[in-house]
C-alpha cells in the first residue's frame, strides 16, 4: 500500500469515526459522567472492535455477513436493543456524584459489542474494502493496514469525544443540569438507531 493510499485510508477512517453517531454520543456521555480516565476501557473497546472489524472487512467477512439477510437483521435487532438500553440508562441518570453507586462506565467488552452489533460499522468495513482493496498488494496486507488505521483513528476520535464530555461536565452545576444533559445524550443515542431501520 502506497503512502498516498495510506493517507486516504486514514482520512476515511477519521471522518467515519469522528462523525456523530451511537459511539460518539456514548463517548461524550462517558466523558461527562465518569471522566476521561474511567472512559479509557470503553475507548479501548471501541478501538479494538473497529480494528478487528476493519481487518475482517478486508478479508471479506463483513461482505459475507451483510449478504445473509437473516444475520444482518439479527445484527440490527441486537444492536438496536443494546443501544436503546444504553440510551435509557444514560437518559435517566443524574449527577455522577449522587449516583456513583448506581452507574458504571461501559467497559472494553461493551465497547467492542457496540461495534460488532452495529450494521453501519459492518457496512463501513465493506465500503472501505471495496474502495481501497485493489490498492493493496494482498488481502492480508489490507487487513493489517485497516486494523491498525481503524483502531488508531477510533481511539483518537473516542478520546476527543470523551474529552468534550469532560469539558461539558465542568459547566454542569446542579443535578437538574445533569439530568437535562444526560436526557439529551440518551435521546441522541436512541436516535442513532433510526438509520439502521429507515429506508429499508
Amino acid at each position: 500500500m502506497t503512502l498516498g493510499t495510506l493517507i486516504a485510508v486514514t482520512g476515511f477512517a477519521l471522518v467515519a469515526t469522528m462523525t456523530p453517531g451511537g459511539a460518539t454520543a456514548l463517548a461524550t456521555a462517558s466523558g461527562a459522567n465518569f471522566g476521561l480516565r474511567r472512559s479509557v476501557p470503553f475507548i479501548v473497546g471501541i478501538a479494538l472492535g473497529l480494528s478487528l472489524l476493519g481487518g475482517a472487512g478486508a478479508l471479506g467477512l463483513a461482505a459475507l455477513v451483510l449478504a445473509i439477510p437473516s444475520l444482518e437483521l439479527a445484527l440490527r435487532a441486537l444492536g438496536s436493543g443494546y443501544l436503546l438500553w444504553l440510551a435509557w440508562r444514560i437518559g435517566r441518570s443524574g449527577s455522577p456524584q449522587r449516583e456513583a453507586h448506581v452507574t458504571a462506565p461501559v467497559g472494553v467488552f461493551g465497547g467492542m459489542l457496540l461495534l460488532w452489533l452495529n450494521p453501519k460499522a459492518w457496512a463501513l468495513a465493506v465500503g472501505a474494502a471495496a474502495t481501497f482493496g485493489e490498492k493493496a498488494s494482498s488481502p492480508m496486507a489490507l487487513a493489517v493496514a485497516f486494523a491498525i488505521v481503524f483502531g488508531v483513528c477510533a481511539a483518537i476520535s473516542m478520546t476527543l469525544w470523551s474529552a468534550t464530555g469532560l469539558m461539558l461536565s465542568r459547566v454542569l452545576r446542579t443535578d437538574r443540569h445533569w439530568r437535562w444533559v444526560n436526557a439529551a445524550l440518551g435521546l441522541l443515542l436512541a436516535l442513532s438507531v433510526l438509520p439502521m431501520w429507515v429506508g429499508r
